[in-house]
């Protein structure tokens, strides 16, 4: 426990014999419940994590942790309602197993998917145990030791401290970023970073690929944990929702970690597409949502008139390059006016919503 708050750490893994152990054995003693969520590893990683699990004999049942039960009366029908709705939903998740045969009593439980399901979506099946089990700061740590335990107390005070919904590692502040960060990779995380900012309304946010984060018990009982993105893109997923949610957020700094023994397997040019289209969507969605759908405000008129003056740009846009190629050609000064103007007007409509964004949102960001 920290701060009289219960603790866990999810550690998705896929193929992390090799660093499985070292990351079971390094976990700080203030972590309550290790969640190992095996995603249908074809290697000994649920062995390793079994002998581990077998190796702590400590009951730990004495902590506050485990399912509690809604006591029905006429002012909780609201609770009442929304625990059904959570275990209906929780059927939508990745199919798994518990291997524990008493998890109220173990510290390392070990959920295994029956198929491959990705990253996110065994973090979800973490989360899942967590939020069902009241658990009041869930902590994500990955498999392959690439995440420095000791730097999970500075990850979790926000939560247990100041309330605050969720934590992110910023692993790009850290004076080392620049030199640790194999270059691919910071190029594609500062791409999509800038992304995730304007798609999520985090605007202040850096690091948005870090796994390393802490979310409080509140945001996942306000977020549907069964429709999070089941792949790489789940960070940047989770970031929308939590803001749809109007989730409170702060970064931390934390040194890059690489060189360890692990092995990447996310390739980061088949990535950035994938998750553009994803962040494309989410960003529309966010937008219908919460500025239109939930709470009115005039920045929605202005995003979608800044896309209706392009959308309207294009045929001009299209006759004066027509123009340009055809030898003896000239565009008529009306076009020229015309196309002119819609731009013009498209962009002032556009960052002036983009101002009203980041100003509504930046009470979030803490």
């Amino acid at each position: 426990m920290l701060n009289n708050k219960t603790i866990a750490v999810v550690v998705p893994a896929y193929n992390e014999g090799k660093q499985i152990e070292m990351v079971l054995r390094n976990m700080p003693g203030f972590v309550d419940r290790i969640i190992v969520v095996n995603d249908a590893s074809t290697d000994e990683t649920g062995k390793i994590v079994r002998e581990v699990a077998d190796s702590d004999d400590k009951d730990h049942s004495s902590d506050r942790i485990g399912q509690l039960k809604i006591k029905s009366d006429l002012y909780n029908q609201a609770e009442i309602m929304m625990e059904k709705l959570d275990k209906e939903r929780s059927k939508a998740l990745t199919a798994s197993d518990i291997w524990n045969k008493s998890p109220e009593k173990n510290r390392i439980i070990l959920i295994e998917h029956q198929e491959n399901a990705g990253v996110g979506a065994a973090i979800a099946t973490g989360y899942n145990w967590c939020r069902d089990n009241n658990v009041d700061c869930t902590t994500v740590m990955a498999g392959d030791g690439q995440m420095d335990p000791a730097e999970l107390k500075s990850i979790c005070l926000p939560v247990v401290k100041d309330g605050i919904d969720y934590v992110k590692g910023n692993r790009l502040i850290h004076r080392s970023a620049k030199y640790m960060i194999p270059k691919t990779r910071y190029i594609g995380n500062s791409i999509l970073s800038i992304m995730t900012k304007i798609a999520s309304g985090y605007w202040r946010v850096s690091d948005t690929q870090t796994g390393y984060t802490a979310i409080s018990l509140h945001a996942l009982k306000k977020i549907d944990i069964s429709r999070i993105y089941k792949r790489y893109g789940m960070p940047n997923d989770l970031l929308v929702k939590l803001n749809l949610a109007k989730c409170t957020l702060k970064e931390v700094e934390i040194k890059p970690v690489y060189r360890v023994g692990e092995q990447s397997k996310m390739k980061i040019y088949k990535l950035i597409p994938r998750i553009s289209w994803l962040l494309y969507k989410a960003f529309y969605k966010r937008i219908w949502i919460r500025y239109f759908k939930k709470d009115f405000h005039p920045l929605f008129l202005l995003y979608m008139l800044s896309f209706v003056l392009f959308a309207v740009s294009i045929p001009f846009l299209v006759i004066i390059l027509e123009n340009m190629f055809t030898p003896g050609a000239a565009t008529p000064n009306s076009i020229l006016m015309i196309y002119i103007f819609l731009v013009i007007s498209g962009f002032q409509s556009l960052f002036f919503a983009m101002w009203m964004d980041i100003q509504d949102n930046d009470r979030l960001q803490k």
